[in-house]
């Protein structure tokens, strides 16, 4: 299977000394993100700040065309927005079907999807097979007045941050600048992570046959599925990057 070559991958590595004098490995990685609606450039600045709690590179490849999607990307994320807008606004370049191969092509290299990425790794187009096994309610909150933030409870292992950062936002070509977010990174891993539903989809609980990672009360809000990671909330819209240390970790492992 092709996903599960490692030698597919471009891989650099080399080696850093810490402040205590140990040595580091550090693997260079390419990240894409699908620009297609939603928070992406709020996961740009999650991703690289992430990266920098753990003093790993990463290389974040914005994906606008089909063509973008290759075999150097080392991982993926799928940002929120309106499914069916997303769907509609991807046909021009192809960019939805470039990333469907994507994870066919390599089931081994982890994915992130978050509110609408998760319909989409749920409900992909006609003819494909799901990427996570369960069944998907569109804005089953309510409307955008019914958004809500909330404890959520995670039992996904994550990597801690190794290093405390101060990020400067800034702006991108298109003169965009991501939402300055607050500091509410969790110290310790069995504290809620602070979710934020906007519009939110829905599992339908009796239809999960993948592992169940997060949960709103009883509810299962996030799900893992070999190397595809599901939630139906907005991670990037705070400041705990444990699910983006979690890109970086399965990336790294996949290197090895």
């Amino acid at each position: 299977m092709v996903g599960a070559r490692l030698d597919s991958y471009s891989i650099s590595v080399h080696k850093r000394r810490t402040d205590r004098g140990q040595t580091q490995r550090i693997v260079m990685m390419r990240v894409g993100i699908a620009m297609i609606q939603g928070a992406r450039h709020e996961h740009y600045q999650a991703i690289k700040h992430a990266s920098m709690e753990m003093q790993q590179e990463v290389e974040v490849v914005e994906l606008r065309k089909a063509e973008q999607v290759d075999s150097s990307i080392d991982g993926l994320i799928l940002p929120g927005g309106e499914s069916t807008t997303m769907r509609i606004a991807s046909l021009s370049e192809s960019l939805l079907e470039g990333l469907f191969d994507w994870m066919t092509k390599y089931p081994n290299r982890p994915v992130l999807g978050t509110c609408a990425g998760a319909i989409l790794l749920a409900q992909p187009t006609k003819g494909r097979e799901r990427f996570i096994d369960l069944d998907i309610a569109r804005n089953a909150w309510g409307r955008q007045k019914f958004s809500f933030e909330a404890g959520v409870e995670v039992t996904l292992e994550t990597p801690e941050q190794s290093t405390n950062v101060e990020v400067e936002l800034s702006r991108d070509k298109f003169n965009h600048k991501p939402l300055p977010m607050g500091n509410h990174a969790i110290k310790s891993e069995s504290e809620q992570f602070p979710g934020v539903f906007i519009r939110a989809p829905r599992f339908i609980q009796d239809s999960v046959k993948c592992q169940p990672i997060a949960h709103l009360s009883q509810e299962i809000v996030g799900v893992l599925q070999g190397e595809k990671l599901a939630l139906t909330f907005h991670p990037e819209l705070t400041g705990d990057r444990r699910f983006h240390r979690w890109l970086i970790s399965r990336i790294m492992d996949c290197k090895q």
